[in-house]
């Protein structure tokens, strides 16, 4: 498998998800089969197939989640030495050269991606157009109006 790219941080939610999902999720659907069964006839039981279909996407989940970590490459952001230039997991300050606005996002993996707290994925069209580039660049993102420039501001390993 190939290696996958996590911040710190988004490695250490993952690893949250997976044992709440191992110490939670779990036994509650294991409860819930049970109590299902209790019911009686289970081949005329909506409560029983609910719980195996639940059972069935924790245990997706979680071995998706441990592979995800074992094929991890952490990257911790503060310890980069990039020379001042866009790597994964450094936050970027960008200014939008048509509309003067000022956005910051962090580069960072798919799984941590969450545009409303400003994380684009490394493989978005933003990141890809970014990546390598330094303060001062101009950087031009094929967007779905259009090619959209943005002049890069600043740089930062936090």
């Amino acid at each position: 498998m190939n290696k996958v790219p996590l911040t710190l941080r988004g490695a250490e939610l993952l690893k949250e998800e997976l044992q709440r999902l191992k110490s939670v999720e779990r036994p509650a659907v294991i409860e819930a089969i049970a109590e299902a069964r209790s019911h009686g006839d289970l081949s005329e039981n909506a409560e029983y197939d609910a719980a195996k279909e639940r059972q069935a996407f924790v245990e997706g989940r979680i071995a998706e989640l441990e592979g995800k970590l074992s094929n991890a490459q952490i990257i911790n952001p503060t310890e980069l030495d990039a020379e001042g230039r866009i790597v994964f997991g450094t936050t970027v300050e960008l200014m939008d050269l048509e509309s003067e606005e000022e956005v910051t996002y962090q580069i960072v993996g798919d799984d941590e991606a969450d545009i409303k707290f400003a994380k684009v994925s490394v493989n978005s069209p933003i990141a890809r157009a970014l990546i390598g580039k330094e303060a001062g660049d101009v950087a031009e993102v094929m967007a779905p109006g259009g090619i959209r420039e943005y002049e890069i501001l600043d740089v930062k390993y936090i």
